[in-house]
């Protein structure tokens, strides 16, 4: 599930109580399908006139829903479930149990009106909530909550819960069954890199591999005049600044980005790590960060170095906030301001990330391989505002995967140097530069132009079941 936009599905279950107001259910069924509707969320749900007053209360009723629900698998992101009333917390159980979806839940009560207290219109769902909850703990049953425990459906705040449950649906429904392609081996001088495609296969995620060898292959039979080479060449001449670039150089990047489409077109691939250092400067005479840089800002991430870990961070972090991820160096302290440091890379960053940017040669590894040979990096400072950040890694010696998200603030304080590269403030980095070290996480993060580590962390660790550090 790689989206690009914001669309979800969501099934529906109306909780009811028999011996509280009937008419609660109904206009709160019609209250929270209106909101829905309002935010661009399809909705799964058993007609109204099917079921007692259109919610699941009965043992019938909990088997129709479920059997509506998985009717509709393909399609339904994620459940909601909604207690206009006390609500029955068995049948909220049993409908998931026998849904069998496996997607996030979230659990939302109503309000009661301390004016309206009478048996007529008190809806006791404040504790409802809490019966539902233990229930689906006692059925092994993983939920999210609201930001508070009783919400009016039409208030702005119920509004930005549905939205960051809806981003949780994303990462999680798009990491099950996520395809991932690594483009040659990792680089020799890279242990850091290392991972397990067992471990993560075992969450869904899928790795193909292709030899850097047939990548070139690929490339020499192609000719500049072929339409597809011309059409990329135009796409990179429109994404950024290219006058101070030989135009043989262009023309081999152009080369390259059409090898790399074919690779995930032909292998439905939603994100890539590609061998750079410094095989393809040696052997072919361009570095492939254009390339790169222009998939992760389409929302196709892409990272360097062979690191699939980092590209599953980019992608994550892109499936929650919808907007470009890169993946960057922990580089460099800032002076001697403990909270600030500087991140870079050569780089391949999207553009999406810089006030300005262009393409020129990569300063590093010139002087090995000859200037000539590394024309293609996307260099420029990163703007500054929010980020999120993130790391995924595979503990092969614990058998789990493990991660660490948290938010900090790209700024403008003065820095000069070259590649990608930003000035960042993090509160307390001291204390998450140590976790990094203690645990044993690369130096590469990945981080995107949002905040929405509290998504990542409840995808990661409640849906997936991931080890989670929160630097909050």
């Amino acid at each position: 599930m790689h989206r690009k936009d914001k669309s979800i599905t969501l099934g529906i279950i109306v909780g009811n109580r028999g011996f509280f107001p009937a008419h609660l259910c109904v206009a709160g069924r019609t209250a929270v399908l209106s909101v829905l509707e309002a935010a661009g969320i399809k909705t799964i749900i058993v007609p109204e006139e099917s079921t007692n007053n259109g919610a699941v209360e009965s043992l019938k009723e909990a088997r129709q829903c479920a059997d509506l629900f998985r009717a509709h698998r393909d399609e339904i992101d994620g459940i909601l479930v909604t207690l206009p009333n006390f609500g029955d917390e068995r049948a909220v159980a049993n409908t998931l149990r026998w849904a069998d979806l496996n997607v996030p839940v979230l659990i939302h009560a109503f309000k009661d009106v301390t004016e309206q207290m009478a048996i007529t219109h008190r809806r006791d769902s404040f504790c409802g909530k809490m019966s539902v909850c233990n229930n689906l703990r006692q059925y092994g049953i993983p939920f999210s909550l609201t930001s508070e425990h009783t919400m009016d459906p039409e208030g702005e705040d119920f509004r930005a819960d549905l939205d960051r449950f809806a981003a949780v649906c994303r990462v999680v429904g798009s990491l099950k069954g996520a395809r991932f392609g690594q483009i040659g081996a990792r680089p020799a001088a890279f242990n850091t890199v290392r991972y397990s495609e067992k471990l993560l296969e075992r969450t869904g995620i899928s790795v193909e591999t292709l030899d850097l060898s047939e990548l070139l292959g690929w490339i020499k039979r192609m000719s500049d005049s072929d339409k597809p080479v011309q059409d990329k060449l135009a796409e990179i001449r429109d994404y950024t600044n290219t006058k101070n670039v030989p135009e043989e150089r262009l023309y081999l990047m152009a080369r390259l980005g059409v090898a790399i489409d074919r690779f995930m077109t032909d292998n439905e691939l939603d994100a890539t790590a590609i061998q750079c250092w410094t095989a393809l400067q040696e052997f072919y005479g361009v570095v492939p960060c254009t390339c790169m840089s222009m998939m992760s800002n389409d929302l196709n991430a892409s990272a360097c170095e062979a690191d699939i870990a980092g590209v599953l961070s980019m992608f994550a972090l892109q499936q929650a906030s919808l907007r470009p991820a890169a993946l960057l160096d922990w580089n460099n302290n800032y002076g001697d301001d403990p909270d600030k440091g500087v991140v870079f890379h050569c780089s391949n960053l999207p553009k999406a990330f810089f006030s300005e940017h262009e393409m020129d040669y990569q300063e590093i590894i010139a002087g090995t391989v000859g200037k000539e040979n590394t024309f293609g990096t996307i260099v420029g400072r990163i703007a500054p505002g929010v980020f999120t950040y993130a790391r995924v890694s595979t503990d092969d010696l614990n058998g789990r995967i493990v991660a660490y998200v948290g938010e900090g603030l790209f700024t403008d304080d003065t820095l000069q140097t070259f590649g990608g590269y930003g000035v960042f403030h993090i509160d307390r980095l001291q204390t998450l530069l140590r976790y990094i070290c203690d645990k044993g996480f690369e130096h590469h993060v990945a981080a995107t132009r949002a905040e929405v580590a509290e998504v990542l962390e409840e995808a990661f660790s409640k849906y997936l079941d991931w080890e989670v550090y929160h630097h909050a």
